[in-house]
């Protein structure tokens, strides 16, 4: 397993569960410390928020207490995010939701920790987009539009940012057992239906996911930036489905 310093601090939006869960978890076994932030309930320890992700004040109480911590690297991993499908006509308000959970948010933590990133010669910004942003899905505008959003503005960041040595990247999860993916998972016809798009033949686990944030955040990936990585199992290069 990848080991990073006692003195990295890593910000994970979207902590409480699923892929947010994991990735904190394996951020903190790996030595670093770790920054949970969820709108659910964490444990009531100093480094865990609970709040809103798009809330502006919120975001900056984050910010504030970071910049009171010893660090020598800084990650951020903007992971929460929200799916609202729904069959046409696709209501204004979920659009409106989605876009600002899965698009609006990033950008506001990522400008938010601008002035941290520039003040460390090693930081991480990791955002965590979907098959979504590469493919098209029925019934969720909103989701696809906000995933391929930010998928492009990782790589501004990824331009901009280069120069202060920060990186910048995607994970595009595939199908993950998580709550959010329940009712398909659950589904033998559509499970079964997920696992063909696969090489593999299998959905992934949130530890898929969590083990390729713990990469972007150590020295190992210090010359890897504006990328995407799809963790799928293949799917992304399966051409023909059998």
């Amino acid at each position: 397993m990848i080991k990073l310093d006692k003195n990295s601090l890593v910000v994970v939006t979207g902590a409480a569960k699923g892929n947010g869960k994991a990735i904190s978890e394996a951020i903190e076994k790996s030595g670093a410390k770790v920054v949970r932030i969820d709108l659910l309930e964490l444990e009531a320890i100093e480094s865990n928020f609970v709040g809103q992700v798009t809330d502006k004040k919120f975001i900056n109480r984050v910010v504030s207490f970071c910049s009171e911590q010893k660090y020598e690297t800084l990650s951020l991993i903007n992971n929460a995010g929200v799916t609202f499908p729904h069959e046409y006509p696709y209501p204004i308000e979920n659009w409106d939701k989605t876009i600002e959970v899965n698009l609006s948010a990033p950008f506001q933590w990522i400008e938010a920790f601008i002035p941290l990133f520039k003040k460390v010669s090693n930081s991480s910004i990791i955002n965590i987009t979907s098959l979504g942003a590469e493919f098209s899905f029925p019934n969720n505008p909103a989701y696809m539009a906000s995933k391929g959003g930010l998928k492009m503005l990782t790589k501004f960041y990824a331009k901009s940012l280069g120069r202060y040595g920060v990186r910048a990247n995607n994970i595009a999860p595939g199908y993950i057992v998580t709550d959010m993916t329940d009712a398909s998972y659950s589904n033998k016809k559509i499970k079964a239906n997920r696992e063909a798009h696969t090489f593999l033949g299998r959905w992934g686990l949130p530890s898929d996911v969590a083990d390729v944030c713990l990469f972007l955040c150590s020295s190992e990936s210090r010359y890897i930036t504006g990328q995407d990585i799809c963790v799928d199992g293949g799917w992304s290069a399966n051409g023909l489905i059998e």
